[in-house]
């Protein structure tokens, strides 16, 4: 079996792939850059013992990260306690599968790399890959493959943290889509504020690079809260949550 780990700012996904067709499981932990291999270890190991697997039933690692201070620990988890030498995206030799037409390309994060390569599996012609995570990126993919560049705005979670850490009166509150666009108490009005104002920064980015870039785009909604904004988003046309972890899979399989 696969272990794919996907840490990002906020949260670290391990996935267990059968190496033949399909995710069997996936789970999250907090991301911290300081937890050691062996927590890592003891956390993983409870994990898969609830599901009747053990450390040897894992084959084979691959790591997308965008905290670097916690590939370390990783890769000790994968070598002292699964006994795997792990594939580490953006490490010399590992192929993405995917070209990169930007000014630095080594400043491009593995996720947004990863992600992009899901994305070409699954849909043709040039992509808008929407990822909605600590931050909302707007990912530019080339009909031939190429990462072309995109757009990083704040992630729909922190403006809710800022918005409660700034302002005293304003309480912290659960993300959804509120009834009214105009809010009759303060929870409310919040609410309709980010979701509201979330689809009105969605929607207006992908017009105006559809307006600079007049490619047919297909525009793909992926990340940890974009199935919110289903039906609300004009411009999204399709909701692909497995896009970054199936892009793992993928640098897998060209590196194997």
């Amino acid at each position: 079996m696969l272990l794919a780990i996907d840490t990002g700012n906020t949260n670290t996904l391990f996935a267990i792939h059968d190496l033949k067709s399909e995710w069997l499981f996936e789970w999250r932990i907090a991301t911290d850059a300081a937890r050691t291999a062996d927590e890592y270890a003891v956390w993983f190991h409870q994990l898969l013992d609830m599901v009747k697997l053990n450390f040897s039933d894992v084959s084979a690692c691959v790591i997308s990260s965008v905290v670097p201070q916690s590939i370390f620990n990783l890769r000790n988890l994968a070598r002292r306690h699964l006994e795997i030498d792990p594939i580490i995206i953006g490490e010399e030799g590992v192929d993405v599968g995917i070209g990169v037409r930007v000014d630095n390309p080594e400043q491009v994060g593995a996720d947004r790399l990863v992600t992009t390569l899901g994305a070409v599996q699954r849909y043709d012609g040039p992509l808008i890959i929407i990822d909605s995570g600590t931050a909302t990126t707007f990912d530019v993919v080339s009909g031939d493959r190429h990462f072309e560049g995109g757009i990083i705005a704040p992630g729909i979670n922190l403006s809710m943290r800022a918005l409660h850490e700034a302002a005293a009166q304003l309480p912290r509150i659960e993300i959804k889509k509120p009834d009214s666009v105009i809010g009759k108490n303060t929870v409310a009005a919040m609410q309709s504020g980010v979701f509201w104002g979330y689809i009105g920064l969605i929607d207006g980015l992908v017009r105006q690079i559809q307006k600079e870039d007049k490619r047919n785009f297909t525009v793909i909604g992926t990340g940890g809260v974009a199935s919110l904004f289903a039906g609300a988003s004009e411009t999204i046309q399709h909701y692909d949550s497995q896009l970054t972890i199936d892009g793992l899979y993928e640098v897998w399989r060209l590196n194997r």
